[in-house]
């Protein structure tokens, strides 16, 4: 199997399975409360923005650094960014005890004596201009969906390229903002940043996004809800829902492990998929965990074909179905909830069709297949 097409492993705290209609028929929710203050004087941060990373919820907080959010039930990264503080970050669900007396304590950015390092030497003028779209390919994708984003700051982004590494950084100091006209979305990015490596030719994004709904007419609204209902079939979100489910075959999955025999990589399909996934339910904390018997996974998808661009990338990739492989830290296990959140996301690297897929076909957290 080839690897050409890596994806940005998506760093999401609070990054990105076909569930059962009745899964969401009535959706439940709960509040998140607390307050965001200075690290060193205690005062309160006012016009701090905390958000449930990769959904549409966030808010401001108060003159008093208070905030409160209701979020649908299920796990999320909760963030809060500050100019010119550290991100803050926590790990929240419906199971979680004590959601109502939250404290962030954000720290002072301070420079450290590499970043010193790469602005004094590295950074490239007229980045945008040189690799603007690099990053655009990598960042937002080369799929249909990802061909009608906007980004409509570039200006805050700073490129630095590293010669000795032959890698190239991207850094910015305030929310990058990227328009899906495709599906509807305004997206606000908190980037920490992007890194490409052109000897491995990976690339890894650290970023916490916050989405927005377009406002439009009856008619967009539903090209929207088309697009999006096309994006969801067969993507990382649908995979760890029907996961957490049990509803792989059902939704069209088919996993396999993937060995490797005298220097060749073969396929080799499994009997009963949820005992070689380890797959463990904890009814107390509503999660499901697993931990494959091999680290190499291959995800066959069936319900839609791979789209135009992707297969004119390779000659040799096959036409009926989209395949994709997931390398999942060895050793290391995945940890899923309800809605399709896993943790941590730094342990599985995706690859093939999935790989292809990257910002511009991003759903949130809380999307709900209509």
């Amino acid at each position: 199997m080839k690897k050409n097409h890596l994806l940005p492993m998506l760093i999401f705290i609070a990054s990105i399975f076909s569930i059962s209609n009745s899964a969401f028929s009535q959706i439940t929710y709960y509040v998140v409360k607390g307050r965001v203050i200075d690290k060193n004087t205690k005062a309160p941060l006012p016009g701090a923005s905390v958000f449930a990373q990769n959904t549409t919820f966030g808010e401001a907080t108060n003159a008093d650094g208070y905030f409160t959010l209701k979020i649908p039930s299920g796990g999320y990264s909760l963030i809060v960014t500050f100019t010119g503080y550290e991100t803050g970050i926590a790990r929240i669900s419906n199971t979680t005890q004590q959601n109502d007396s939250l404290t962030f304590e954000l720290s002072p950015k301070e420079k450290s004596l590499e970043e010193v390092t790469i602005a004094i030497s590295t950074e490239v003028k007229d980045g945008w201009k040189k690799y603007g779209e690099f990053f655009t390919q990598n960042f937002i994708g080369q799929s249909k969906f990802a061909k009608q984003c906007v980004i409509k700051n570039p200006e805050v982004l700073h490129f630095y390229f590293s010669k000795k590494r032959n890698r190239l950084k991207v850094l910015a100091k305030e929310p990058l903002v990227v328009n899906n006209f495709a599906l509807g979305y305004n997206l606000k990015f908190a980037i920490d940043s992007f890194t490409n490596d052109y000897n491995t030719n990976t690339n890894l994004f650290i970023g916490y996004p916050l989405f927005e709904e377009m406002q439009g007419t009856p008619e967009q609204h539903q090209t929207w809800n088309e697009n999006r209902a096309a994006v969801y079939k067969g993507s990382m979100l649908q995979l760890m829902r029907s996961i957490f489910n049990k509803t792989l075959s059902e939704d069209g999955f088919e996993i396999q492990f993937v060995v490797n025999n005298n220097g060749q990589e073969m396929p080799i399909k499994l009997g009963n998929v949820y005992g070689a996934l380890n797959y463990d339910k904890d009814d107390s904390t509503n999660t499901v965990e697993i931990i494959p018997n091999q680290n190499e996974v291959a995800v066959l998808y069936d319900n839609a074909k791979p789209e135009r661009a992707y297969l004119e990338s390779d000659t040799s990739i096959k036409k009926n179905f989209q395949l994709s492989t997931l390398l999942f830290a060895p050793g290391e296990s995945i940890v899923i909830e309800q809605n399709g959140y896993y943790y941590d996301q730094t342990d599985i690297t995706t690859n093939g069709y999935l790989g292809f897929k990257k910002i511009g076909d991003m759903l949130p957290y809380d999307y709900v297949p209509e």
